[in-house]
């Protein structure tokens, strides 16, 4: 997988769909939208990571990271000062101190840096010396154990493990690890490609003859995995999932290459089968996030975004505004995406 082909979402696909106005829509008994908060950056922020409802650090284009500690009033760039040339996709933080960001890229320009001191300072704790290794996206099951996935190298995903909360990284034997599909690999859409919840990890495929899910109960050591209805090809499959602590997941996905058709481009876990949504949001969406512990999930991509009630069994648009990822922590939910945009999500009745 070439750097090239993977940065080329921000390209030739997701250049077709236009920045929209948002148009909040009913559901749920109330009007849900989102609530820009201004960044001052024209950077595309794929890394999202909110703490609560007052704090949180987006990361993304042009080595840009932001930290918000008055609810996104105002934004504080802290992104490492030698990472300027690299590209941040995922970004995850435990507090308004300490935080953990994963770059993309063929060999070296896949990094992985962590502050412990709001970003005045980073430590580069782990860089990519193998060419065929390409990291996507990352997780921490808790503080101090996280996991980052590399596509196939030798035909196997790569599985890097941290036990100090990010500042060491050492490369997991794929002894446990299924074969990869031909051509199969993961999305570094929104950096939740590989989530956690439960104890345990999963992360999603697609590019191959059918979009996967694999999932591991013993911290990234060995993985099953369960092909998905959710189509795949040369750049469709899953592009995230949002897992619950009780094992109720969801899938969104679609094609970059085509963003304003996705049929069948949502499903839900049913025990241990995937199912596909009986209504979907018929567009490629690259972000997704359960609002609190009910039955109520989020959607998010460059075309608008959509809400499910019902545990992901039906979608419904309430928004049209552009953005790549999402996520909620009690008290608030968030997006981010292109052109600098970090929002959060109002409901009112």
């Amino acid at each position: 997988m070439t750097l090239q082909r993977k940065l080329s979402m921000v390209a030739a696909g997701v250049a077709a769909a236009l920045l929209l106005p948002a148009a909040p829509a009913q559901a749920g008994g109330g009007a849900l939208g989102w609530q820009l908060t201004p960044t001052g950056t024209e950077a595309r922020f794929r890394g999202l990571a909110p703490v609560s409802a007052k704090v949180a650090w987006v990361a993304g284009s042009a080595g840009t990271v932001l930290r918000t500690v008055d609810g996104g009033r105002t934004w504080k760039s802290v992104g490492p000062a030698d990472a300027a040339a690299l590209e941040f996709r995922d970004i995850e933080a435990f507090d308004a101190r300490h935080a953990v960001a994963l770059t993309i890229g063929n060999g070296p320009d896949s990094r992985v840096y962590a502050t412990s001191d709001g970003g005045r300072t980073w430590t580069e704790s782990f860089r990519n010396e193998d060419p065929a290794a390409f990291y996507d996206c990352m997780t921490f099951l808790d503080r101090k154990h996280g996991l980052a996935l590399s596509d196939p190298v030798d035909g196997k995903f790569r599985i890097l493990a941290t036990r100090d909360g990010g500042r060491s990284w050492k490369v997991q034997p794929t002894a446990g690890m299924p074969a990869a599909l031909t051509g199969e690999f993961a999305f570094a859409a929104s950096g939740t490609c590989l989530v956690s919840a439960g104890g345990k990890a999963y992360f999603a495929t697609g590019g191959g003859a059918e979009s996967r899910v694999f999932t591991s109960r013993d911290g990234g050591r060995t993985w099953s995995v369960t092909a998905t209805p959710v189509p795949s090809g040369p750049s469709a499959g899953i592009y995230s999932l949002a897992v619950r602590r009780d094992g109720a997941a969801i899938a969104v996905g679609g094609d970059y290459a085509a963003p304003t058709a996705a049929p069948d481009g949502a499903a839900y876990l049913r025990g241990r089968t995937w199912t596909v949504a009986r209504t979907v949001p018929g567009e490629y969406r690259s972000g997704s996030a359960w609002l609190g512990h009910g039955n109520t999930a989020l959607a998010v991509g460059p075309t608008g975004s959509d809400v499910s009630h019902d545990a992901g069994r039906t979608w419904k648009r309430f928004d049209t505004g552009s953005f790549d990822a999402v996520e909620c922590v009690t008290g608030a939910c968030w997006s981010s995406g292109e052109k600098g945009r970090v929002a959060k999500l109002t409901h009112k009745h």
